[in-house]
């Protein structure tokens, strides 16, 4: 049995390299697609314009039943209080019942309900989508991207948000990593401060205290993960990573003379310090965002097995060895450190595994990836039995810088009432620190800090009622989707969620209004979102200009189409006073069928 998951399988469009030939199986085809799976789970998203215009529509459906009635009963009252008074037809009119009247007067006034509003709604909304598209200032000249309506429903809902939900990664800042810095054994070591990094490290690892932790440091750094190398026409090594993170870890591991450069299915090869080394791939244990962490189990030159981890400081540090907590402590004040200065962390450790620990756990682990039901929660649990007695090595820190004129689009969004909400799955000091530096709070701004520890739920949910800036830490994707679902139906008011990636579909599905942005993590969250932008700074245009315009438009054309019905037809009403209630059209009927154009 083979085991198969989502690594065995290759997307349409997906490229092979460094395979010479696969066996395969096509699968999910025809209804059991992706897309025809998901055809009816998006919502139903429609604007609230669109939902009061159709009570509206109601309502005036009633009026003309009454005003029907009205007509009919004084058309019967009329004939019998003038049985002298005759007119042309008086005679056909007499012997009518009163359903024939009603008709009459039905067919009299049926104009008085604006069919052609809809139309001249859909056609405006799409003229006003093209709009969208079309804005050159929407546009992003460094990937070629405009921006795009995928809906024209909700052209008039950009106008009246409200609250705004967004991601930080990828959507406040660029999603590009650059390794800054590193503590390895309770000792900092920053990129900028040593320009001569490779000769530094060799002198590190024949002379210091540390070198043992050092080395094991970079190892990790250069097979803990799942990038793909691949050596250009200049013999440059471009590296195709899955995350940006995984990539910046990769090329700061180069930058201490530990270069990774070679993979193959089995095993990967180092260049550390100018010896190759060779490590045999035994299994790789996936990140995901319920175990917050990623484990290589691999066996060296020497026959030795070693199981290298990254992750959160939370479910490292839970996991480690009583004896692999020598710089515990003084990592952690470090991390804060890091944290303080808005840099992404990740705690590494490594374990020793014996050969007979290793089989015994290899068999659970096989059963495991071949069981057809509750794999991922087997597998978990498999992963668990291996990821202990960690020895902690240290921590890497990496920038990921804010985009172009995030602070002002902030600044001006609250600026215009509007409550901002930054949910992101960073450390609660990374998170103060990027809403410092976004301009999302200010110094001196008094700062309500909510955990578990803090405020109860019940005094949670008044203090985000009326608080205007919030920034939610720790997230998972689906509390992302929670945190919209309870402000929407708490508040009543018009929400927006804007993300990047994959983890944000579900926030922006739940918002009245989901913003994409196409960046580096792919397309998932622009192709279920309601309009794609490439920068977080085109919001203000779409909101402020667009939003407001459409919405102000919008209205005007309702208003003006009850306007122009109306007024047509209680001229109408009118003439029926004077006509003794005969039904009787008082315009020529072509300036009536043309009325409306």
């Amino acid at each position: 049995a083979v085991p198969l998951g989502p690594d065995q399988i290759l997307l349409r469009g997906a490229m092979l390299r460094n395979t010479s030939w696969v066996f395969g199986i096509v699968v999910y085809t025809g209804h059991e697609t992706k897309l025809m799976n998901n055809s009816t789970s998006a919502p139903l998203k429609r604007s609230t314009v669109d939902k009061m215009t159709n009570t509206q529509i109601l309502l005036l459906f009633f009026i003309l039943v009454v005003l029907c009635l009205l007509s009919a009963i004084f058309s019967e009252l009329w004939i019998k209080s003038h049985p002298k008074d005759w007119y042309i037809g008086m005679n056909d009119l007499i012997n009518v019942n009163f359903g024939y009247n009603l008709l009459t007067f039905i067919i009299l006034y049926n104009n008085l309900i604006p069919i052609s509003l809809q139309v001249s709604l859909e056609v405006v909304r799409f003229i006003q989508a093209i709009f969208i598209n079309m804005d050159i200032d929407m546009y992003h000249e460094e990937s070629d991207t405009p921006a795009m309506a995928r809906t024209s429903n909700l052209n008039e809902e950009l106008g009246q948000v409200k609250y705004i939900f967004s991601d930080k990664t990828g959507t406040l800042t660029r999603n590009v990593m650059d390794f800054k810095k590193c503590t390895v054994a309770g000792i900092i070591y920053t990129l900028e401060a040593t320009p001569h990094e490779t000769q530094l490290v060799s002198i590190m690892l024949t002379r210091h205290s540390t070198a043992p932790y050092i080395r094991e440091f970079l190892i990790l750094m250069s097979v803990c993960h799942t990038v793909i190398p691949e050596k250009g026409y200049d013999n440059q090594i471009h590296y195709h990573a899955a995350s940006p993170d995984e990539q910046a870890l990769v090329k700061g591991a180069c930058k201490f003379g530990y270069v990774f450069d070679t993979r193959t299915p089995n095993h990967v090869e180092i260049d550390a310090l100018g010896v190759r080394e060779r490590y045999e791939i035994l299994n790789v244990l996936e990140f995901t965002s319920t175990r917050k962490r990623m484990s290589v189990i691999v066996r060296n030159a020497a026959g030795k097995i070693k199981l290298y981890c990254k992750g959160a400081d939370t479910v490292i540090y839970e996991r480690l060895s009583p004896d692999g907590q020598q710089f515990s402590d003084e990592t952690l004040r470090q991390l804060e450190i890091f944290a303080t200065e808005g840099l992404r962390t990740l705690c590494c450790a490594v374990a020793d595994v014996s050969n007979e620990s290793y089989e015994d756990w290899k068999e659970t682990y096989y059963k495991a990836s071949t069981s057809l039901q509750y794999r991922e929660r087997k597998l978990e649990d498999a992963a668990n039995l291996i990821e202990n007695n960690l020895i902690l090595l240290g921590a890497t820190a990496i920038e990921d810088k804010l985009q172009d004129q995030v602070p002002e689009t902030i600044a001006a969004l609250i600026k215009a009432d509007i409550h901002v909400w930054v949910l992101t799955g960073d450390k609660q000091e990374t998170a103060i620190n990027i809403g410092y530096s976004c301009r999302l709070i200010v110094h001196g701004m008094p700062l309500l800090i909510i955990n578990e520890d803090s405020l109860d739920i019940e005094m949670s949910s008044i203090y985000v009622s009326v608080a205007h800036v919030v920034i939610c830490c720790r997230v998972s994707p689906i509390q992302k989707a929670e945190v919209v679902e309870l402000i929407t139906t708490h508040t009543k008011s018009i929400t927006l969620a804007i993300g990047d990636g994959a983890n944000d579909v579900a926030m922006i599905q739940k918002a009245h209004v989901g913003i994409g942005i196409s960046g580096v993590e792919g397309l998932q969250a622009a192709c279920a979102s309601d309009y794609s932008i490439a920068q977080f700074r085109f919001l203000l245009k779409l909101l402020f200009v667009h939003g407001a315009w459409n919405y102000n438009r919008m209205c005007k054309l309702i208003l003006y189409s009850f306007y122009k019905n109306i007024c047509l037809y209680v001229i109408e009403l009118w003439f029926a006073i004077y006509s003794g209630w005969s039904g009787q059209i008082l315009f020529e009927r072509w300036t009536i069928g043309l009325y409306n154009v």
